[in-house]
């Protein structure tokens, strides 16, 4: 039985692969002060919730892209698991060539999400992950990686908004009833909301002219569905493309 662990700057998510199947996911807030036993109570609880034992987990694949937490994972693998888990990273087999200015400064689970949309769907295509950040990562026709954008997330983009102005209310991310406001709140909701679908469009309009009218497109991430209902481009969400990806480099590295 393989756990896959995707740690981002917001949260991990965990998943467990039974037979080649994702039987159960679980998801955490990353917090870099918590320690290795903290993360384990959660984790070991989950899993006998779902009715897994430590002792069937036979492969601990990890990306990480809070350098902090790869030391945590690491070593609750070993100690709680009594198994060095393989961390994605530079001397891992990814079967993805990256044609970037430093291949090693490309975060892990953008290849594992490029080598997962490969391998799902076929290239060329664009993976749009909604995450703190919303990145599209780019594979181009001949199956390698060639890089992407990194844009500010919508929750980061709202909290700013927030915080710099000093009557405007803090409120919760959805999808608008309305594309017109008509109060201080709705109207905010509206240019969030369609201000965002619009950047993630014209992105997609701008790499469909470089790249093709045949480029796929894969959304993923938490809040992947709400931007793609709106989205003229977007039509495919996998919500667990990162865990498939990691399955995916497990099986290459094993």
């Amino acid at each position: 039985m393989l756990l896959a662990v995707d740690v981002g700057n917001t949260h991990v998510v965990l998943g467990i692969f039974e037979k080649g199947e994702l039987a159960a996911s679980f998801r955490l807030q990353s917090d870099t002060s918590r320690t290795v036993d903290e993360y384990a109570i959660d984790i070991l609880a989950l899993l006998q919730a779902a009715g897994f034992s430590p002792d069937s987990i036979s492969q601990i694949v990890i990306s990480c892209v809070v350098p902090t937490l790869t030391r945590v994972f690491n070593k609750l693998a070993i100690k709680y698991c009594n198994l060095k888990p393989l961390v994605v990273g530079p001397g891992v087999k990814t079967g993805m060539q990256i044609h970037c200015d430093d291949p090693r400064s490309v975060g892990a689970d953008r290849i594992v999400n490029a080598l997962a949309a490969k391998t799902l769907v076929g290239s060329p295509v664009v993976v749009v992950d909604f995450g703190t950040a919303t990145t599209f990562d780019v594979v181009g026709a001949g199956g390698a990686y060639e890089g992407g954008l990194i844009a500010p997330g919508l929750i980061i983009s709202s909290n700013a908004l927030f915080e710099k102005a000093a009557k405007l209310p803090t409120i919760e991310l959805k999808t608008p009833s309305a594309l017109i406001g008509k109060n201080t709140a709705d109207s905010m909701l509206s240019g969030i909301f369609y201000g965002y679908v619009g950047m993630v469009d014209g992105i997609i309009t701008r790499l469909r002219e470089e790249l093709g009218d045949d480029l796929k497109l894969i959304a993923t991430g938490g809040l992947a569905g709400m931007i793609a209902e709106e989205s003229e481009y977007l039509t495919e969400v996998i919500p667990d493309l990162t865990l498939s990806g990691l399955k995916l480099v497990a099986e290459l590295n094993t």
